[in-house]
């Protein structure tokens, strides 16, 4: 049976990031409060990132744009989450596994050519 004071330094880890986390959430919140920033205005509830106004009708139409562009920005960050373990595990994979990363990448880089060549990397 493990020894459970073995988990000590991972449990130490995750209290520390969950209080940093709480720190960087709450302390702006708290000090938005204190200094009188809170109240929403006419400029706040407007769009910022999505492109059409949040509070409307949801039946409403808009661009499919912003569905490739999100699926597109899930690929390469899906690639970045595949590139780590593997760099860390290349020792033990050798010349197959880096043979299957390039596979992998030149996947991901016809990908990305075919995307660019149809414009769904442009924005209008």
């Amino acid at each position: 049976m493990v020894d459970l004071l073995e988990y000590l330094p991972i449990l130490i880890f995750l209290g520390v990031a969950v209080a940093l986390s709480a720190l960087f959430v709450f302390l702006p919140m708290g000090v938005a409060r204190l200094t009188g920033t809170h109240e929403p205005t006419a400029e706040k509830y407007s769009e910022y990132e999505c492109g059409f106004p949040a509070f409307e009708d949801p039946r409403s139409q808009f661009d499919v744009r912003f569905y490739l562009v999100a699926i597109l920005f899930i690929i390469f960050d899906l690639e970045a989450a595949f590139l780590f373990p593997w760099a860390v595990s290349l020792d033990l994979t050798g010349w197959p596994g880096w043979i299957t990363m390039m596979v992998f990448l030149g996947e991901l880089a016809i990908g990305l050519a075919y995307a660019w060549k149809v414009g769904a990397l442009e924005w209008e």
